[in-house]
């Protein structure tokens, strides 16, 4: 496929999509529409599979913490696998990887069904088929979300992640109102099979994608150090733990609907397909979302759209809790739409906020605070239900959700979000050393000396507040800045790298464009080229001689 140049990739400084890209663009690429059609029909069955469980759960008189839980175990996994998953789709081959964890749901599903036929299925059976769908789920999320910039140019990024909310709520629109039907007609078993299928389509769907050769998979970092590099640089990026805080704020109060919406199905003396028909209430809204945002985020701030998405979820909300069935049937659309609005908006600025090196890592992150803060809410949410009842719960829930629009104003996304320049800068010069160390000596203590010119030694300072950021992202620790006693206006800085092989991929894979502009801003300060020095520890000198 062909991208544009560097030059035309920056974006508008709202993190918008250009004006003149149309919401469907990157269904003209191939590979991208193969895939997403995959997804989608993936997420149908995911979506059938849930309502199969909820509703078995309805029709056997489960409480309201029980019916809930289904939605616990679904997304519990995330708190503990996300992490490790986001490790392996930067490690890995993430098509294989894909491949793999869509022939294990399978199987999964397949076993699901086969229990379900035999009359075998028991609450506690549901969920922990559901828990262990939810692990293949959470173990290739990254992967799912860290392809789509392969996919697509960085112009159509914030339109692929629209398209991409298609597959999860479309599904929500057709998923639960066909297996409403189903399941009236055919019975549970037949709605497991159909999941089970779903996943085989998505599996045949990645062989058919070439994905071209990755480079860097054969120097692979291990495990420990890459799940503590990705952690590092989510909690030095700025830009991103607020696209976390946002997410994590709007995840909990809406967890409430979600969670509770059979029971709401069940006050409006609803079959299955009446409760299919609330869900794919919220999923057609979330589809209408894809052609009403391009020109919301058009005309508004992305801060203005998250705000009025988590009010509009409100309203849906409050519907649930005390409108007859056809008024809370139209304002379920409402919240469908601010559903979406609020995870396109999210998921466009953090796919663009994040380097190629950690997108999977930082994805995983993402997924490990709104999929954790939905789990975590969907069981306070029942017990509230249960305890003070629905109603209560969902008021309380929207209530929540009206304080959330309001804290834009205080706690808004950051100015530069999803606009910077994360494209590798790997022209640092290798350092000249008089042994070889190798990739595991360390930890490595990095100085880096500076003459500043008299006049300018304030902006300098501002400016390596800067640096230092950029270091601690990419893999330094312990940073600060020294200013000499005997020499005037000479600045040292210091950080310690984990280990020489660490360093080199900082140098190498993980600084970006904007890194580099960061550092060429504090070294234009400078009267002299700065001069950069390497410590190991005295210990391993010793081994050091022997290997030269």
């Amino acid at each position: 496929m062909a991208f544009e140049s560097e030059g035309s990739r920056m974006m508008s400084l709202k993190g918008s999509p250009s004006t003149s890209v149309s919401a469907w663009a990157p269904m003209a690429i191939t590979a991208f529409r193969v895939l997403w059609f995959a997804q989608l029909g993936s997420n149908i069955g995911s979506w059938m599979q849930t309502v199969g469980a909820q509703w078995y759960l309805v029709e056997g008189a489960a409480s309201a913490t029980i019916i809930a839980l289904v939605q616990t175990a679904s997304l519990a996994p995330a708190i503990v696998f996300s992490l490790p998953a986001g490790v392996l789709a930067d490690s890995l081959d993430r098509r294989k990887l894909l491949i793999w964890g869509s022939a294990i749901s399978g199987v999964i599903a397949a076993a699901l069904t086969v229990v379900a036929a035999l009359n075998d299925l028991t609450v506690w059976a549901i969920l922990a088929f559901t828990f262990v769908l939810g692990i293949t789920s959470t173990l290739t999320s990254p992967a799912w979300q860290a392809i789509q910039p392969e996919l697509v140019p960085r112009s159509l990024i914030g339109a692929s992640s629209a398209l991409g909310g298609i597959t999860v709520n479309g599904a929500r629109a057709v998923g639960p109102a066909l297996a409403g039907v189903i399941l009236s007609v055919f019975g549970a078993p037949v709605v497991f099979g159909i999941n089970a299928l779903s996943f085989a389509a998505a599996a045949l769907a990645l062989l058919w994608w070439k994905r071209p050769p990755q480079p860097g998979l054969d120097d692979r970092e291990p495990f420990g150090a890459a799940l503590r590099a990705g952690v590092r640089y989510v909690a030095s990026a700025r830009l991103v733990r607020r696209i976390l805080a946002r997410s994590a704020l709007f995840a909990m109060p809406a967890s409430a609907l979600w969670a509770l919406l059979p029971v709401t199905a069940t006050r409006l003396e609803l079959d299955s397909s009446g409760y299919g028909l609330l869900l794919g209430a919220l999923g057609a809204g979330a589809v209408l979302g894809i052609f009403a945002l391009p020109a919301a985020r058009k005309r508004f701030s992305d801060n203005v759209v998250i705000a009025a998405s988590a009010a509009l979820f409100a309203v849906g909300t409050i519907a649930a809790a005390v409108l007859p069935f056809l008024p809370a049937l139209v304002l379920l659309v409402l919240a469908g739409l601010a559903w979406i609005g609020t995870l396109t908006v999210l998921n466009a600025s953090l796919q663009l906020t994040l380097p190629q090196w950690v997108r999977s890592r930082g994805a995983s992150v993402y997924i490990l605070v709104f999929m954790g803060t939905m789990a975590l809410g969907s069981f306070v949410w029942g017990l509230i239900a249960e305890w003070l009842g629905t109603t209560v719960a969902l008021t309380t829930s929207a209530a929540l959700l009206v304080l959330v629009a309001a804290s834009v104003r205080v706690a808004p996304l950051l100015p530069g979000t999803g606009t910077i320049d994360r494209t590798i800068s790997s022209t640092l010069p290798t350092p000249s050393l008089v042994f070889e160390p190798a990739p595991t000596d360390g930890p490595v203590v990095v100085q880096v000396s500076y003459t500043v010119r008299p006049d300018a030694v304030d902006d300098f300072r501002s400016a390596m507040r800067l640096v230092e950021g950029s270091r601690r992202r990419t893999g330094g620790s312990r940073w600060r800045l020294y200013r000499s006693g005997e020499t005037a206006d000479v600045f040292l800085e210091s950080f310690v790298v984990p280990s020489w092989g660490e360093f080199r991929r900082q140098q190498s894979e993980r600084l970006t464009g904007r890194d580099r502009e960061m550092r060429d801003a504090a070294v234009a300060f400078s009267t002299t080229a700065p001069t950069e020095q390497h410590f190991f520890p005295a210990s391993d000198l010793r081994s050091h001689h022997e290997r030269t």
